[in-house]
């Protein structure tokens, strides 16, 4: 960590959140729900964008991707003034993309890192180019403190199908030996009254999280805002574990007070604001 990094650290702050994202025109996912997230938390919010979509409730119609050397000047512009407490990394559509995030994760010693493998929007419209997906893991898996894919995404990583609940201990394991230092499997496309997900924290360390499903047509945003939640967690000190826990307490609320609520004509976002929390200040 710089000695620029150390000394915003020290001062009197809020808890500062940067995601570095792409955009949801829709607003329900990307940095919009990213952003609706750190607020809702008591963090303050910053940004990096990676990509422009166009999309809604009903799927993404385009994805216009930001250059990497803008997107290496957002990241140093947020970190060398405002600083950062933890950091929330959604879709990444390049190669040339990713390299540029590990390289300001490096550069800058940034803390609390939150790598959301983005792939896949819920409606089911692709989100990267596949070999995208070797550099993630090579790049970002080892500098990043916790990766949260989702069943599908999980899959494509791996090369194969994770069929059912049994199976997300194994397969979360092998996400470690992908090179992760920490995983968050998320179970919630499994079929079923519950939700399972679990966390690696080792080989032989996992903490299983189980909650009964909410019925909503209101998915969208999701992985999204639950990794942004973990972040804000992290930022404001909390240990990991207790981050996910937190982080999964708020989502569940949010699906839950927007579970009958119409927006759009398609998948429709969370109530993110719920029960906002007055922001946070550190020091």
């Amino acid at each position: 960590m710089s000695k620029e990094l150390q000394t915003q650290q020290d001062k009197r702050r809020y808890a500062r959140v940067l995601s570095i994202a792409g955009s949801d025109s829709g607003g329900g996912a990307g940095i919009q729900a990213d952003l609706k997230t750190f607020s809702a938390l008591g963090c303050y919010g910053m940004t990096a964008l990676t990509a422009l979509t166009a999309q809604n409730t009903q799927g993404v119609r385009g994805i216009h991707g930001v250059p990497p050397e803008f997107l290496r000047a957002q990241i140093d512009a947020v970190v060398e003034d405002i600083g950062v407490d933890a950091v929330k990394i959604g879709m990444l559509h390049s190669p040339e993309v990713v390299r540029v995030v590990a390289d300001a994760i490096r550069r800058h010693g940034l803390p609390n890192v939150v790598l959301d493998p983005v792939m896949v929007a819920t409606s089911g419209d692709r989100l990267i180019a596949q070999e995208t997906e070797a550099a993630l893991v090579g790049e970002l898996f080892p500098l990043v403190a916790v990766v949260t894919p989702n069943l599908d995404e999980a899959g494509w990583l791996l090369g194969r199908k994770i069929a059912g609940e049994a199976d997300l201990d194994e397969a979360a394991n092998a996400l470690l030996d992908l090179g992760a230092r920490t995983a968050l499997l998320k179970g919630g496309h499994l079929p079923g009254d519950w939700v399972v997900d679990v966390l690696a924290l080792n080989k032989t360390e996992h903490l299983r999280l189980e909650s009964q499903r909410i019925a909503t047509h209101n998915g969208h945003g999701t992985g999204c805002t639950l990794s942004s939640a973990i972040a804000s967690h992290l930022a404001l000190g909390a240990p990991l574990p207790l981050a996910v826990e937190k982080a999964r307490g708020y989502i569940l609320g949010a699906i839950a007070a927007g579970a009958d609520v119409h927006t759009g004509r398609g998948h429709g976002p969370l109530n993110h604001g719920y029960a906002p929390i007055a922001q946070v200040v550190i020091g």
